[in-house]
């Protein structure tokens, strides 16, 4: 169950509720005892990359760097 705090709590015991919400805990805060937030931790889980995993799926063309003439004259 969610702890429930008002707004001036929230702002004054900030620090604490913000540990105790990368905890676990989930908390409610609310304003004249109506809930308007929850305070709950980012999941900053790291998605593993395997090398190669796109293998297949890219393709470049022979002729990639190849421009044509007058678009080439720009860059002279």
């Amino acid at each position: 169950m969610p702890s429930n705090v008002n707004i001036h709590e929230a702002k004054t015991q900030l620090s604490a509720l913000v540990a105790r919400a990368e905890a676990g805990e989930e908390i409610v805060i609310a304003r004249a005892n109506k809930p308007v937030v929850r305070l709950v931790p980012v999941d900053l889980r790291k998605v593993q990359r395997r090398l190669g995993e796109a293998k297949g799926l890219v393709s470049i063309a022979p002729d990639f760097d190849e421009l044509p003439d007058d678009l080439m004259e720009h860059f002279r």
